[in-house]
């Protein structure tokens, strides 16, 4: 019997919990391991996947997940043997700016503090940490509380990610979904100025000058111009529509969707899909469809 179709579901963990229906894209996790980029930052158009598998690499990565192989058994990640003890063996620092749609800078620069503070909340149990010094659990102290200094605030993923470093012992991973949300924003509502200043920052201490990164990794759906916000990255690796690297990772190829369409007894319909939609272009992959 075919398995359930969870529309909508953007958590890894929960469609394999709940054995819904899942076109195995775990080999990214392989590709991106193995590139070695320090920064990638990968657009894709909307409604590609792109949440879901940047909780795919929380999910494999992530020291949270810890002895959660079952997540990943019987997936094409799991056939290699080396991937499996990689498994939640990482510190990462996972976050999203999808729902920061604010109309003016105040408000954005305040949803972005927000964000902060949760991934703060997220790892308070280090904080008294004998591995932090009092300054440490100062600054700590000052990003939970409500009004969040700019200065603070522009160098926090950086902090976090020295006392995660200090605390486990080990470099950490950092996952950004939807970089660019706030920027179209700014773009559209005419603060484009004052919010680059900010996530330049931002992303400058926190993807460039910081050594306890081990890996780091951008989703958007447009590449900012590198000559606002990312003037200083000069370690990023930018994967475009136009770029073979992960070019069948977002979306589904055509064999994918004509084999979950034989699968649930729909065979008589893959013409009748294919006029539809036959799909994009993506480097020199063709035929890769929007799920």
């Amino acid at each position: 019997m075919p398995k359930v179709i969870g529309i909508g579901k953007q958590r890894y963990d929960r469609i394999i919990e709940n054995n819904l229906f899942y076109i195995d894209k775990t080999m990214f996790i392989k590709e991106w391991w193995e590139n070695k980029d320090i920064v990638t930052l990968i657009t894709r158009p909307r409604r590609f996947g792109k949440t879901l598998n940047m909780n795919i690499l929380e999910c494999f990565f992530s020291n949270q997940y810890k002895d959660r192989g079952d997540l990943f058994e019987g997936l094409d990640i799991w056939k290699e043997e080396k991937y499996r003890e990689l498994q939640g063996t990482y510190p990462v620092i996972s976050l999203s700016f999808a729902r920061i749609k604010e109309r003016d800078y105040e408000k954005t620069k305040q949803k972005m503090c927000e964000v902060l503070r949760n991934i703060y909340i997220k790892f308070c149990y280090i904080k008294d940490s004998e591995k932090l010094t009092d300054a440490d659990r100062a600054y700590y102290e000052r990003m939970l509380e409500e009004n969040i200094k700019e200065t603070d605030a522009t160098s926090s993923l950086y902090q976090l990610s020295d006392f995660l470093y200090r605390y486990y012992g080990k470099k950490v991973i950092i996952l950004l979904d939807e970089y660019d949300t706030p920027m179209q924003e700014a773009f559209v509502d005419g603060y484009w100025d004052e919010l680059v200043a900010f996530t330049r920052s931002l992303f400058n201490s926190t993807f460039k000058t910081n050594p306890a990164l081990e890996r780091g990794i951008m989703t958007g759906i447009t590449r900012v111009s590198k000559e606002s916000v990312f003037s200083d990255l000069n370690n990023l690796k930018i994967v475009t529509t136009t770029s073979n690297e992960y070019a069948s990772v977002f979306g589904f190829t055509e064999k994918e969707v004509f084999d979950a369409l034989e699968q649930y007894g729909l065979e008589k319909e893959k013409k009748e899909v294919k006029r539809w939609y036959d799909g994009f272009i993506f480097g020199e992959h063709k035929d890769i469809y929007n799920p």
